[in-house]
């Protein structure tokens, strides 16, 4: 039986293990098991739990419950016909094929599972990305990176103690900056405007309590997008009240806030780095593979790595120029798209079957402003050229893309009862989570 063991468990990585191992453990249309599967899945994360990135600024600003919305790898395996495993990568062995995984502790540092082998036939890493904080001093000490769920629960939790102290009085403001006008500046910067109005419905904080300055060291926010969406999200924003600052560089980051390149001080009691994306350093450490300078694994047109054909590398953590001489970006639906080809290669590759060649398509983006609307763009089949969209139309297209991913990792019957289910605990429960 062949090995494929999949290092990364976000949503390239759960999706490739849920299609993989339905292919190989159960027989068509998912009536029973296999009697003797050619191949055994093995799902590798650190966490036990999955969340969709795209939500975590939801997370941080109170309007998602991570602990309802969260996956559990270990029944979700049990249910999909692949082996979960909980463990993080700290070593391979590409001659042996084997990786080895650092040893699990507890929340005191005990050891509760020593370090340990496993072997692979095709090892997949999907490992992410992480914020790149560009080697600016006081960055990694003094602000919150918003690249895990744990992170964002750390945020609400700071957040929810500055409300308390502007409850009480200790406080006549928060002042709050986020640096980085991408999706995640700009979606937090909306969601935290929609939190503070909430919470001031059930106590006592002003609605302009909470002063957002949002800093983007380009032209315009969104920088990725045409330059228009980029204006229109400003636009929108500034209605909000947030205070923008395009062309700024930051210099360092202390406790109290943060020095611009040119010498300009911006008080902040919250700190929120979310410039920019680069992969783990220890990839560039892992038995000679060849990676670029943000620590992404290069990989071939097949999503092989460029130093070995049975080691796969997809998602933010791999560089990637694709069949159309195209560098593929580190966002979500390239990731998507590039767990699709990876299935079908290694299905292929067991079934001696010719690989596919990857070519990012781009379907446009989308970019969340909470309750209030969206902005984005959209490409595709149906749309000749770029289509800009924004309001109640880009809204239901952004709401649109987690049922996609819940279809992708559930199947579509239960991901519309997911969502039945979801509907029904926002019309029940707060708006914000205050816990």
């Amino acid at each position: 039986m062949q090995k494929i063991v999949i290092v990364g468990g976000g949503a390239s990585g759960l999706h490739l293990a849920t299609r993989l191992g339905q292919y190989f453990s159960f027989t068509p249309h998912l009536k029973r098991r296999r009697q003797s599967p050619i191949a055994q899945v093995t799902l590798i994360d650190k966490n036990r739990t999955h969340l969709w990135k795209p939500l975590l600024h939801q997370v941080a600003s109170g309007a998602l419950d991570a602990n309802m919305d969260a996956l559990n790898y270990q029944v979700h395996a049990r249910h999909h016909g692949y082996e979960f495993q909980l463990g993080s990568l700290v070593a391979l062995d590409r001659k042996r094929q084997v990786i080895e995984l650092g040893p699990l502790n507890d929340e005191d540092g005990r050891e509760l599972v020593p370090a340990r082998q496993l072997e692979y036939d095709y090892l997949v890493l999907c490992l992410g990305g992480r914020s790149n904080d560009f080697h600016i001093p006081g960055v990694r000490e003094n602000c919150i990176l918003l690249d895990s769920s744990d992170e964002a629960q750390k945020f609400h939790q700071n957040l929810l103690n500055h409300f308390l102290r502007l409850e009480t009085r200790v406080d006549d403001k928060l002042q709050v900056a986020i640096v980085g006008g991408g999706a995640t500046g700009v979606e937090l910067s909306a969601e935290l405007v929609d939190a503070v109005k909430r919470v001031g419905d059930y106590g006592r904080i002003r609605p302009n309590a909470m002063e957002i300055t949002l800093i983007e060291g380009g032209e315009h926010l969104l920088p990725a997008l045409p330059k228009r969406i980029g204006n229109n999200a400003q636009r929108e924003l500034a209605k909000m009240g947030v205070n923008i600052l395009t062309n700024y560089q930051i210099a360092a980051a202390t406790e109290s806030g943060l020095t611009t390149a040119c010498g300009k001080q911006l008080p902040a009691a919250i700190r929120v780095w979310a410039a920019g994306v680069k992969a783990p350093e220890f990839l560039t450490q892992l038995d000679g593979l060849s990676t670029n300078r943000l620590n992404q694994i290069e990989v071939e047109t097949t999503l092989q790595t460029q130093t070995d054909a049975k080691i796969f590398a997809m998602g933010d953590c791999a560089s990637c120029i694709d069949s159309h001489h195209q560098r593929v970006p580190p966002r979500a639906q390239a990731a998507q798209q590039m767990a699709d080809l990876a299935g079908n290669n290694l299905i292929a590759l067991l079934e001696g079957k010719p690989l596919q060649h990857f070519y990012y398509r781009d379907r446009g983006s989308l970019v969340s402003l909470s309750q209030y609307t969206a902005v984005g763009n959209l490409m595709g089949a149906l749309v000749k050229g770029s289509l800009a969209v924004e309001g109640r139309l880009a809204g239901l297209a952004y709401r649109s893309l987690y049922r996609m991913h819940l279809a992708a990792i559930h199947g579509w019957p239960r991901a519309m009862l997911l969502y039945l289910i979801g509907q029904a605990n926002r019309a029940v429960k707060p708006k914000l989570k205050m816990h």
